[in-house]
């Protein structure tokens, strides 16, 4: 789940008085919220994600992000048009992400030194689709109209942003293998706005640069390849295409039932999900009955998939319920 720790009590602790952006730009404060679930739920997971956000790719590009309580990340200046002025000094910047996202990279390794080998440490982006949207809609949307008016009325200039975005994630997601990220994931959050024509044509080739250029990217700079994840959630159609998209690893969302994904998957990628992160409002015995739908259909075990939540974890979850689900996981898929 890439997911800051939010429904941890000890997460308001440790952000205090701090907004959103000032613990992600903390490496101390970014480490100990990374270290929580896992400090929590010791022996349950098997994985941390680095605390940060998605959309430090815009800042890094000049635009302002801001996280408004209670509403989520707001855009004061977004892209209107491509003659408003703004859209031109993006495409022309230079954008140096060593610099500009170095608080990113010191907290991945100060959390790699914190973590002592417990448990792997994943850095992720957002994909270029979901951070357009994000840069013209000025935030999260039900209609989508400012994204939709883009790619259909500037598409050459929607796919040419898109593009620099894509490149911008390559060089981002390779410094974070350098500081100590041990996987990576790219989180496509809007994917399922496109209908399958326009995924392929506004997502897809962009999730492609990526897993493409990374791996190329790393061994200019000396490391060794990482498993990459992708995680476009809504686009169910498009399952066959993503296992075939470069990525070691899929993940699924709740709309996907397991045994018709693990027989499109034919084991060309290793899937992960997916329950309905709805489940942990219900009772116990509801959990269980999710729980062991969803592990017989990954094929009963252990092997060939990843167990997880089909999406973050929602507001008002009792901690103990996710722990509960988390035992359920090793229970089933162990006996």
């Amino acid at each position: 789940m890439g997911d800051a720790p939010r429904y941890l009590p000890e997460y308001h602790e440790a952000k205090g008085d701090h907004d959103f952006f000032e613990c992600c730009r903390s490496p101390e404060i970014a480490a100990t919220l990374t270290l929580q679930p896992v400090e929590r739920y010791a022996g349950l997971i098997d994985a941390a994600i680095i605390f940060s956000d998605i959309l430090v790719i815009p800042q890094a590009m000049g635009m302002v992000v801001e996280m408004v309580d209670k509403k989520g990340p707001h855009f004061p200046e977004p892209l209107r048009a491509p003659d408003d002025g703004q859209y031109g000094r993006i495409m022309a910047r230079e954008v140096d992400v060593m610099k500009e996202l170095d608080y990113v990279y010191n907290a991945i390794t100060l959390t790699r030194q914190k973590l002592k080998g417990r448990v792997p440490l994943i850095g992720f982006c957002g994909a270029p689709w979901t951070l357009l949207s994000y840069m013209v809609e000025g935030g999260g949307s039900k209609l989508f109209i400012q994204a939709k008016t883009w790619i259909y009325k500037y598409p050459n200039e929607s796919k040419a942003l898109l593009q620099k975005i894509a490149d911008l994630c390559v060089d981002y997601l390779a410094q974070q293998v350098v500081a100590g990220a041990q996987l990576i994931q790219v989180f496509d959050s809007w994917a399922a706005e496109l209908s399958p024509s326009a995924f392929q044509e506004f997502s897809l080739p962009y999730l492609k640069v990526i897993s493409t250029n990374l791996p190329k990217r790393l061994q200019q700079l000396g490391q060794d390849k990482v498993p990459m994840t992708v995680f476009a959630k809504g686009a169910w159609y498009a399952l066959d295409a993503l296992c075939e998209s470069g990525y070691d690893v899929v993940g699924l969302d709740w709309l996907h039932d397991p045994a018709e994904a693990m027989n499109i998957a034919k084991s060309r990628v290793v899937l992960q999900g997916n329950a309905d992160p709805g489940i942990l409002y219900g009772r116990r015995e509801a959990i269980t009955r999710e729980v062991e739908k969803m592990v017989k259909g990954f094929g009963g075990g252990k092997q060939g998939w990843i167990a997880n939540l089909g999406h973050g974890i929602t507001p008002f979850v009792n901690p103990e319920d996710l722990k509960f689900y988390f035992e359920e996981i090793h229970r089933v898929a162990g006996s």
